[in-house]
């Protein structure tokens, strides 16, 4: 996909990152929950009544978003997610939700052997002539790591990391990302993510740039050895790291995804999002 990048965007999406990502100290005492709801806004119950029933489909090796529990249940972020809004709007008797490879989950539906994708599918425009998406409920933010000691590593980030050397996965969105917006870094690009947090723990890289959500495993991991901790950040970036996570569904059936969005406000305003996502993601990578 062709990139273009200007100034102007580059510095609008700093400033949202630097508005986004408060003090480091802040983060320390409280993770911060992403919200993609306006508590102000209004939208109406839908009406579900006449809907026999609700098929979400998802994949089932995707943790902790989806996934087989060691007792052979369907798991994960998505499963929880998918119950909350069946729940909110009222429809839990008439609620299925069937993990299936993902090769198969497109085919499933046009066969119409399920009405919604839980399953991070990609909002691009050739899945919009598709699919019906809800608005996106979670995304993946860039994010810097830093040894824990260190502390110059503060907002404005694209003059704090001016002359130190960042490790990054070699030819990644993150990359291109960070040789974009961060000019000033002396970029390291290296081959595998294992090969990032040693070069990171080990202190052969002043910090490291990459996806938050990945990050925020290792960081609570034992490989880490508890050295490191997010520093600046979250950086949104659309053109670079796409638009996030939504529901999908059939194009001839977009009052559904109406009625997710509903029921996907409503899980935010009321506190049961921050309940899941700290329940899988401990480590905010927000």
């Amino acid at each position: 996909m062709a990139r273009k990048f200007l100034p102007a965007l580059s510095a609008i999406m700093l400033t949202a990152a630097a508005v986004l990502a408060g003090s480091i100290a802040a983060w320390a005492q409280e993770p911060t929950i992403p919200n993609f709801w306006d508590e102000k806004e209004r939208m109406a119950k839908p009406d579900l009544s006449q809907v026999a029933r609700v098929r979400f489909l998802t994949t089932i090796d995707f943790p902790p978003f989806n996934y087989i529990d060691a007792s052979g249940r369907l798991a994960g972020f998505h499963v929880e997610l998918a119950r909350a809004i069946c729940a909110e709007l009222g429809i839990v008797a008439r609620c299925q939700i069937q993990g299936l490879p993902w090769e198969e989950l497109e085919e499933a539906i046009e066969r119409g052997d399920g009405e919604a994708l839980i399953t991070g599918t990609a909002i691009t425009a050739e899945n919009r002539e598709k699919y019906a998406f809800t608005r996106p409920y979670l995304g993946f933010p860039a994010r810097f790591v830093a040894q824990k000691a260190a502390d110059d590593f503060r907002e404005p980030m694209n003059a704090a990391v001016v002359g130190k050397k960042i490790g990054v996965l070699s030819g990644s969105s993150h990359e291109a990302m960070l040789r974009a917006y961060f000019p000033g870094a002396v970029v390291t690009a290296i081959e595998e993510s294992e090969q990032l947090y040693e070069a990171l723990r080990e202190r052969k890289v002043d910090g490291a740039f990459g996806d938050g959500m990945r990050m925020s495993f290792w960081l609570q991991g034992s490989e880490s050895r508890d050295c490191c901790r997010f520093v600046g950040g979250p950086y949104i970036a659309p053109e670079f790291l796409g638009y996030g996570m939504a529901i999908a569904t059939r194009l001839d059936n977009r009052e559904l995804a109406e009625a997710f969005d509903y029921a996907l406000r409503e899980i935010g305003v009321k506190g049961k999002f921050a309940e899941l996502y700290l329940k899988y993601f401990p480590v905010s990578f927000y």
